[in-house]
């Protein structure tokens, strides 16, 4: 008697399971049923706002549903982080994050979030270079002969970027520390006005995302020394990749990933995952992110998972052994 009550029991608990998951399903057949939120913590008109936008318009098209790209810059990316950590967790408010998502938690003390426990990583979106660019009276032309330079008067070379802690800061910092030279960082408040210093000649070196540099490239303002990347860049061609200038396996890349709040449903999660990759199939998607200088990335959510839990372990050793404090 007990042993039929027993399974009795066990019944309808697995059927109040199945139960409480239909729901779930159900909502992930039917998501989207209105309007979409990409919030980005930059300002419009940059490559991360570019990149939400290209990848909201052809998702919006596959989804049947507006995508609405919200800039919300400010303190680093981290006013933008917040609302979407804040946001209800039903996969219509969206975050297009970049490199500063793992590297902020190292920067701010205490940390103002934690991307892993806080979010949930949809895609990996794709890849841009930074780029160690010079100004053409500078005496170097390659790496080799910026770091012969570099030994000889160390910390006399100054390198641009746009500000402490930004992307382009981190990688020269990286890259000076596989070379074994020391660098003098000179950080502005944006990338424009550290390009026009050094296009200006008051600093010889510019660390920067490869498709601010781009015009200025172009018109022979700037050279490009080499990309960070381990294949050469579809905008910069005759410029070497870091590794072909002697150091194999070396990357610093601005990376882009779409995050959602991390009690988003799994089946909504997986929904937004397909349309991701949909998207990324595109010729306007991949035109877009070969015109600002990178490429697309397909993969899983795990990947892109993985790939945070890298870069913020990466980004905790470099700001405590160079003592890298935000602005």
């Amino acid at each position: 008697m007990n042993f039929f009550f027993g399974r009795r029991a066990a019944l309808a608990g697995l059927l109040a399971s199945v139960a409480a998951l239909l729901p779930l399903h159900a909502a992930a057949q039917q998501f989207p049923t209105k309007p979409l939120k990409i919030v980005v913590g930059y300002s419009a008109g940059g490559a991360v706002d570019i990149v939400a936008r290209t990848l909201g318009q052809s998702m919006s098209a596959s989804m049947g549903q507006p995508i609405v790209i919200e800039n919300k810059p400010g303190a680093g990316t981290n006013i933008a982080v917040k609302s979407v950590i804040d946001a209800a967790p039903d996969g219509y408010t969206l975050l297009l994050a970049a490199n500063a998502l793992a590297a902020n938690m190292a920067l701010y003390q205490p940390p103002p979030f934690d991307a892993e426990r806080d979010l949930v990583a949809v895609a990996l979106i794709g890849r841009v270079p930074v780029v160690i660019a010079a100004n053409p009276s500078a005496p170097y032309s390659n790496l080799q002969q910026l770091i012969q330079a570099a030994k000889a008067k160390p910390g006399s070379i100054g390198f641009a970027t746009p500000g402490n802690g930004s992307t382009p800061h981190m990688a020269g910092e990286l890259f000076a520390r596989a070379a074994g030279i020391s660098l003098m960082h000179v950080p502005y408040r944006g990338g424009a006005q550290a390009i026009t210093d050094v296009i200006g000649g008051q600093v010889p070196l510019l660390a920067m995302n490869a498709l601010e540099v781009k015009p200025h490239v172009a018109s022979g303002k700037l050279k490009v020394l080499a990309v960070l990347s381990p294949t050469r860049s579809t905008i910069f061609p005759e410029a070497p990749t870091i590794a072909e200038s002697g150091f194999p396996g070396f990357e610093a890349s601005v990376w882009y990933a779409l995050m959602a709040p991390a009690a988003t449903p799994k089946p909504v999660v997986a929904k937004l995952h397909a349309e991701v990759q949909k998207a990324l199939k595109t010729p306007e998607v991949q035109g877009r992110m070969t015109a600002v200088g990178g490429e697309a990335t397909p993969g899983s959510s795990e990947a892109a998972a993985a790939l945070i839990h890298s870069e913020r372990l990466r980004y905790e050793k470099l700001v405590r052994e160079a003592n890298i404090k935000a602005d």
